[in-house]
């Protein structure tokens, strides 16, 4: 399955890119489906702060974009399983610059080093592709990050 073309016309790519991955969770979505595939439980509870409304509404979208595959296995309990689509694995590494340029930018160039590449694979980008809550966000003990001047 394509992407499917939402009400309007773009106006660029970035605008049609935008429109697949906009809103705080698919992107969020996106990271911790590329370290492997989880069940609909297990996503949520990678994800805090995401409802299970929001959630399902988020994945059905990618799942009609094409990006996420839904997996139903015929079995008693059912099973459901999220994962990437190959369009999803690509669409995440074409994030990976702008995870380097939000840590540059935004994080004061936490993690950054001589070797680093707008280039980066997705895993570089998103920190690790451990999973153990990469997706959230949480900050590490290995994680170098400059305060904001003129913030607390």
């Amino acid at each position: 399955m394509g992407i499917g073309r939402r009400p309007g016309a773009y106006v660029c790519g970035i605008d049609a890119a935008m429109d697949v991955v906009g809103g705080k969770w698919k992107v969020l979505i996106l990271w911790a489906l590329h370290v492997r595939p989880y069940r609909f439980g297990e996503l949520r509870r990678e994800l805090p702060g995401v409802t299970e409304k929001v959630l399902a509404a988020q994945l059905r979208e990618l799942e009609a974009d094409g990006i996420v595959h839904r997996e139903a296995y015929d079995e008693v309990p059912p099973r459901v399983e999220y994962s990437l689509t190959p369009l999803g694995v690509s669409l995440n590494e074409a994030l990976g610059p702008l995870g380097v340029w939000g840590r540059v930018n935004i994080l004061g160039g936490a993690g950054e080093s001589a070797g680093e590449s707008v280039g980066e694979t997705a895993d570089e980008a998103h920190g690790s592709a451990t999973p153990d809550s990469a997706a959230a966000g949480e900050m590490r003990e290995h994680d170098d990050v400059a305060l904001i001047p003129g913030r607390p």
